[in-house]
């Protein structure tokens, strides 16, 4: 029996599950897992309860814990409900589906049931073109505001869910389907007729997987990470020198395609890259594979290695919660070999007005540092890793709280980092090294020498732990404040210590690309 979100998961992970199921009961549940199911469950019920409480009597709710939900599901349907929450649909024992849709809304004009999900990711950018329809009556329409923002899985389990409305003829004719994402503000609706081939092809594939009836290989994709089958299947790619752990995901099909297997063999590329290469440096992937072959765990791209260093130098990192908010702008203030940790906090659950008092304060105090380095005739610069992530909350955090007291305006945020003063050290390891085991902040800094206090440090553990700082399952815990803010300080850290090692070490302890 598969469910839909089998349709977009490794293959050979479907063959294990389905193989070995005592053995995945026992595994231990990753915790970056374990957060995005308990984060999903908390979404669903906010939608449930906005949605139920705007017009009680409209709704069918069938219970979680409801014994025959699936019968309970088709009497309601039979009945001619309009909208019902939390349907399941009997299990397929012959076609081996199984599944349901947090709504089911009976269209009105055609007759049958428009299967709605809800989920926590976002279904639409700023743009114009998306269908949507509004949260509380279906009326499709074409959103000038609105672009549609891709998600395969989505699509999937909106067709699992017509196929199996079909079967017992309660599918809308109207081959529609919905998503509700996060923010609840829309109804994405997605036109079914456009994606069923596709799903119908890969359901037969992954059925016949589960039910040991084509064969799977282990071959190294993002999925693998989170995976309770990964250490097996690494040991196995080692055994075999597997190409895909040095090029993963769509990369190792292209090579496999062209009679490249192993790590060895790609190692001893020469020419010009294949035509179908995806959008990333061929020339790396092999260097990759030269550096596994020779246990190198970084590699010089130049015969130099240069980074920005300024007079005053802070470091900073932010920490958020979900979509909910930053919480916390930790800094490393850095002047003549003096280092200063010092964060901008607030410990009221995200969303909060309080988050505005610590931005503000945050903002105002790296302006303050910045104006007083130019007023001395010093040179300044900012740092941080990645800058997505740290770019976004900046600019959201000014259009959230405009007109706020020393809230800066999207524009200067805007001036300040598109500045050369704001400094992204994640860039500056890509444009000198090429990096055979990730980029990550986690990775590169322990070859500079530097290591977090805290061995479970992630950015996902920082996830469970904030929410025992803040109460959100209980009473505040002030261990895991402490925590938070300790991780935190060792982040800043990192980058410090890994731009030092740069600018004085690196290029006497890192091989260049011609000496592999």
């Amino acid at each position: 029996m598969l469910e839909p979100g089998a349709l977009t998961r490794c293959r050979h992970r479907i063959h294990l599950d389905a193989t070995y199921p005592d053995q995945l009961a026992a595994a231990p549940q990753d915790i970056g897992v374990k957060q995005r199911q308990e984060a999903a469950a908390a979404q669903r019920e906010a939608v449930r309860i906005r949605l139920m409480d705007a017009d009680p009597d409209a709704w069918v709710r069938i219970a979680p814990d409801e014994p025959q939900r699936a019968h309970a599901t088709l009497e309601a349907c039979r009945a001619g409900a309009t909208k019902i929450w939390g349907a399941a649909l009997p299990p397929e024992r012959d076609t081996g589906r199984r599944g349901g849709a947090e709504i089911l809304l009976r269209d009105a004009e055609l007759g049958g049931y428009i299967p709605v999900i809800v989920v926590n990711h976002k279904v639409t950018d700023p743009g114009r073109g998306a269908t949507t329809s509004g949260l509380f009556e279906w009326a499709p329409t074409i959103d000038e505001t609105r672009k549609v923002r891709s998600h395969l899985r989505d699509q999937m389990r909106l067709a699992h869910l017509y196929r199996m409305l079909e079967r017992h003829g309660l599918a809308s004719p109207s081959l529609q389907g919905g998503a509700i994402g996060y923010g609840a503000d829309c109804v994405l609706v997605h036109d079914l007729a456009e994606i069923l081939d596709d799903y119908d092809e890969r359901f037969a594939d992954r059925i016949a997987v589960a039910r040991g009836e084509a064969a799977t290989v282990p071959s190294q994709i993002s999925e693998c990470r989170s995976c309770p089958w990964w250490e097996g299947c690494r040991k196995k790619l080692e055994q075999t020198r597997d190409v895909s752990l040095v090029a993963s995901g769509a990369r190792a099909e292209v090579l496999r395609a062209r009679g490249v297997r192993t790590i060895d063999q790609l190692a001893a590329w020469e020419g010009e890259a294949p035509e179908e290469w995806p959008n990333n440096s061929f020339h790396d992937t092999v260097v990759n594979a030269k550096a596994w072959l020779a246990g190198v765990p970084l590699v010089r791209r130049n015969e130099t290695v240069t980074v920005t260093r300024a007079d005053v130098e802070v470091d900073i990192d932010m920490e958020s919660y979900q979509e909910h908010g930053a919480y916390l702008w930790g800094t490393l203030l850095n002047v003549a070999g003096t280092s200063v940790y010092r964060p901008f906090v607030s410990w009221d659950p995200v969303p909060t007005v309080d988050e505005a008092r610590s931005f503000a304060e945050f903002w105002t105090w790296l302006m303050a540092e910045r104006a007083a380095a130019a007023a001395t005739g010093k040179t300044f610069a900012a740092y941080c890793y990645s800058r997505t992530a740290e770019d976004k909350w900046l600019l959201d955090s000014a259009r959230r709280f405009a007109g706020v007291e020393r809230v800066p305006t999207v524009e200067e945020v805007r001036e300040f980092i598109d500045s050369p003063q704001w400094v992204d050290i994640y860039q500056a390891v890509d444009e000198n090294f090429v990096c055979p085991n990730g980029k990550g902040l986690k990775k590169i800094a322990p070859i500079a020498g530097f290591n977090w206090r805290d061995a479970e440090a992630s950015g996902e553990a920082s996830m469970s732990w904030y929410r025992e700082a803040v109460g959100y399952d209980g009473e505040p815990d002030l261990e895991q404040r402490r925590r938070l803010l300790e991780y935190n300080e060792d982040d800043v850290i990192a980058t410090k210590v890994l731009r030092e090692w740069m600018s004085e070490r690196a290029v006497d302890e890192i091989p260049h690309e011609s000496e592999l």
